[in-house]
């Protein structure tokens, strides 16, 4: 009898495309949920017989009291190296081994930079215009050259948003709890003095922080305040490092120019959210990961986690076993 493996959140219904999971389908019967479970009892009845889970990023969170309720669970994959929406420990108290799968990069930086260029030359009201035969040429433009981009962080992403903002022509500053100048200066970034220094001193602010107790609620009310009143603000990164009503506050009364946001607090984001509705606001619905190649990466190593736990030698395990 096959073991059975559900894939959630597979919204494109791409998942068993975007890899070769015939390895594994003479042992294992494999079934994507294309449907988003918001609540835990309809998830819970519906994996009740599954013990391999798939599951995309931070879509659906997986809580000590989701496994208390699926005994079956053996192995549950995720997408990525870290996922803070899986309680790890409870995963082991229950006896589920938790696997993660590498991760490209390239995707969410490109998608950053489409939500700056979108914001900063009006594109999404310019192209409405054109298709409703309205006004033609209606906004001006911000020029990206010569302004400054602020960092939140300088890692991997971060420093790639860096080399592309130098190639823009804009100044590039970071800034992070630990950030040194060792690690800034090789990539020609100006090292902040502190987070306000580099609130109050960028033109776009763009988020790249791993969330974590410091950085959750890093932008909050008096840290929009520190920015200037044309700069936008940009996460791809985690909805919680931005106190969201904060944020709304300071979009509805222009305290800041605009947001670009890829990341919500609660996903998908109700019909009736004033993020939907804000002019200064563009949003994208978590597309940062969303391409072929990434997709081609977390399904292709999601069936070899799965091939290497049914073999016994679980591989990119996330969760401490005995």
């Amino acid at each position: 009898m096959k073991l059975r493996c559900a894939v959630l959140d597979d919204y494109q219904d791409v998942a068993l495309t975007s890899a070769d999971w015939s390895g594994i389908t003479d042992r294992v019967e494999v079934v994507p949920f294309r449907e988003h479970f918001t609540d835990e009892d309809e998830l819970a009845a519906a994996l009740a017989d599954f013990p391999i889970v798939v599951i995309m990023r931070e879509r659906t969170p997986f809580r000590a009291s989701l496994f208390a309720r699926l005994p079956q669970l053996r192995l549950l994959v995720t997408t990525g190296m870290r996922n803070a929406s899986v309680d790890l420990a409870a995963a082991t108290a229950h006896g589920v081994t938790v696997c993660g799968t590498a991760s490209r990069t390239d995707a969410p930086t490109e998608l950053t930079w489409a939500l700056i260029l979108g914001l900063a030359r009006h594109l999404v009201a310019e192209s409405n215009a054109m298709r409703g035969n309205g006004p033609w040429q209606h906004t001006v433009g911000v020029d990206l050259a010569g302004k400054t981009l602020g960092l939140l962080g300088l890692g991997k992403i971060g420093a790639r948003m860096a080399t592309i903002g130098r190639a823009f022509g804009m100044e590039v500053a970071a800034w992070s709890q630990n950030l040194t100048a060792e690690r800034t200066e090789p990539l020609g970034v100006r090292l902040a003095s502190s987070k306000e220094d580099l609130l109050a001193t960028s033109d776009v602010v763009s988020i790249h922080l791993v969330l974590s107790d410091r950085t959750r609620g890093l932008i909050d009310a008096d840290a929009l305040r520190h920015m200037r009143r044309h700069a936008l603000l940009i996460n791809t990164s985690r909805a919680p490092i931005v106190d969201e009503r904060a944020l709304v506050e300071a979009l509805t009364r222009g305290t800041i120019a605009g947001a670009g946001l890829d990341v919500f607090d609660q996903e998908p984001l109700p019909a009736d959210h004033p993020l939907r509705r804000l002019d200064n606001v563009l949003a994208t619905p978590h597309l940062g990961y969303v391409t072929e190649r990434n997709y081609a990466v977390y399904y292709g190593e999601a069936v070899a986690d799965i091939e290497a736990f049914l073999a016994g030698s679980p591989v990119r395990v996330l969760n401490q076993r005995d």
